[in-house]
This record gives C-alpha cells, structure tokens and sequence, in this order.
C-alpha cells in the first residue's frame, strides 16, 4: 500500500458515496474551507496499486496550545491501512514541525475498534476535536406523516401550532447577505449563553464554498416580520446536516425552532437524502447537566436514535504535545464537559 495526495475532486467525491458512515467534514469542500481560513490541508488517499482503498482530509492547526495534524471525522477502515496512513502521517508531522496527531474517528465506540488505536500508541484526548462524538440521525426513508407520527408528541403539537399560526413562517435562503441576519442571532446566542461565537469569516467561507455546490441553505423562522430563529444547514451526500443553529428567547413561547427543523428534514428528504443528521448528542439522562443536555432533548423529540463514536484520539510526536495535555484538561473542567 502507498499513500498519494488526490488532486481531483470527482475521484474524491466518489470514492467517499461509497462509505456508509461520513460526514462532510471530510468532503471536498470541507479541505476548501480550510484553505481559506488559512490552514494546510493534505488530501490523503491510501492505494494498492491503482485501488483506492481510503481517503482521509488532514489539516495543520496552528494554535496557542500547539501546532497540530488533525483528521476530522476519519472514516472506518482497518487496521492495517491506518497504520500505513499513520506512517505517512508521521512524516508530515515532523515536515511540519507538528507536536502531535489529532484524529476524531468516524467510528463506532466498541473495544475492538479502540484496541486499534491504543495498539498504534493512542491516547485518548483530553478534548473532542471540535467535532461530536456522538450524535443522533433520524432515517428519512418513512414518509412525511411516518416521521410526524414518531415523533414525541409533545415535538409533534408544537410543530402544527405553529404550522396553523398565521404569524409563523419559515423561509430559505442561498444569499450570503443574509449571513449577516445569521450571524445576528448567533452574536445574540453568545452573548446570553455566554461563549464565543463563529467569526464571520469563518461562516462566510464555510458557507460561499459549499453554496457553490447548492449544498447549504440557510433557513429563518419569523414571527410577523421579525426573524426569531436561523439554522445553517448542509446537504451533502445522502445526508442532511443541521450545522449551526440559534434562536432568539423572547420568542422561546411560539415554539418555532420546531418548525423550522421540520422544515429542513422535509427540505433533506425532497433532495434525496437517506439521513438526517442532528449534529451532536449527549445522553440527558446520564449527563443531565452537560451543556448540550437541552439541545439534545429537543433534537431527541423528532425521532432517531443515537450513533457513538469513538473518543478523540491523540497520538504524541514531541514533549510539547504534554503542555496541550495540561491546558485542555483544564479548560475541560473550567467547562463543566
């Protein structure tokens, strides 16, 4: 086996149809975004001969805590071509002058598979990488009243309330002037909740290069003109991804962040789409005080079941991998995760 760089996007593309479990943090576009923000991205392909067996988007990170390789979301495959994907890894990491390897497995949590990683001297990070490591996916194959009818229903009433009131509405938008509207509700969210936001650089090019594709909307919930809620959304592949959301709490009472994701599921299903994806989980009943606790339970009304991963894994290539070892274990528990 031999690691070679892909160049071309429809090779890329193709090859990632085929694997069941994905996300479009390894698509295309995702390494364009990386690009435009600056980073370094590696677009590695792991071949036997002329048979390409893996893909895997590998970004350099340049932060305070350290400089990094990191894969987001690394498709499943076995343990042999992980290891051959490792050692090119290695090599880029000391190109790089890297301090360790980051890597959020796309794969499901067993012991199996986490015997794969601790046997290619793993650890587990004191961090996820950015990404979730579980998450919650409803399948979009029963129709629009088979998904309406297994839903919770209370997620069921407050969906037709605000589907009957006239004030209510849903809208869609592929205009990146309408970021800013966006970008409005999220500044609002932030500043209540008390985090940092996405910068506008950051969703003005996450957004422009996957638009180019039509493979994003923006969708707003508005009550008699005002906008209440925005959602961005992704459709990539077979799956529909609520990315990003935030809502305004002097609204909280018209239950209108249901609507808007119902919107978007039906909006997923009329392109195709086999999955939709809710984009993170935690359990509530075990973690009911986590902070995505309450996102998960609203996400949890429409209908799915959970998907776990394994933990983000780090593998150490010098001693200033344990500064960032130290740093965000503490940030960990300053967060409350």
């Amino acid at each position: 086996m031999e690691i070679k760089e892909i160049t071309d996007k429809n090779i890329w593309e193709d090859f990632l149809s085929g694997c069941e479990e994905k996300t479009f943090l390894q698509s295309w576009h995702w390494g364009e975004f990386q690009e435009k923000m600056g980073s370094k991205a590696f677009r590695l392909g792991v071949f036997d001969g002329e048979k390409l067996l893996s893909v895997a988007l590998v970004v350099k990170v340049t932060a305070k805590r350290g400089t990094f390789l990191l894969i987001q979301h690394l498709i499943k495959t076995d343990g042999k071509i992980l290891e051959t994907l490792l050692n090119e890894l290695k090599k880029i990491g000391k190109e790089e002058k890297c301090d360790f390897i980051r890597v959020a497995p796309l794969w499901e949590r067993n012991t199996e598979n986490q015997r794969v990683f601790q046997s290619l001297g793993f650890r587990e990070a004191p961090m996820h990488a950015n990404v979730y490591e579980a998450t919650w996916k409803l399948d979009l194959s029963s129709s629009e009243d088979e998904l309406l009818q297994a839903m919770r229903k209370t997620t069921r009433y407050l969906i037709r309330q605000a589907e009957k009131n006239p004030f209510i509405a849903v809208e869609q938008s592929e205009s990146l002037a309408d970021l800013e509207v966006y970008q409005k509700l999220n500044q609002e969210v932030a500043k209540r909740q008390n985090f940092v936001g996405f910068s506008d650089e950051y969703l003005k090019h996450e957004f422009e290069v996957f638009v180019a594709d039509k493979q994003t909307l923006l969708f707003f919930g508005g009550y008699n003109r005002d906008i209440a809620a925005g959602a961005l959304i992704i459709f990539w592949q077979d799956t529909g991804f609520y990315h990003q959301a935030a809502s305004l709490e002097k609204f909280a009472k018209y239950s209108i962040p249901y609507f808007l994701q119902w919107e978007a599921i039906k909006e997923a299903k009329k392109r195709g789409c086999k999955w939709y994806d809710f984009w993170g989980f935690t359990d509530p009943a075990k973690y009911p005080k986590h902070p995505w606790a309450g996102p998960t339970l609203f996400k949890m009304g429409f209908g799915g079941q959970a998907y776990d991963y394994i933990k983000t894994q780090d593998l150490p290539l010098s001693r200033k991998y344990w500064l960032t070892y130290i740093f965000e274990s503490l940030r960990k528990i300053k967060r409350g995760l």
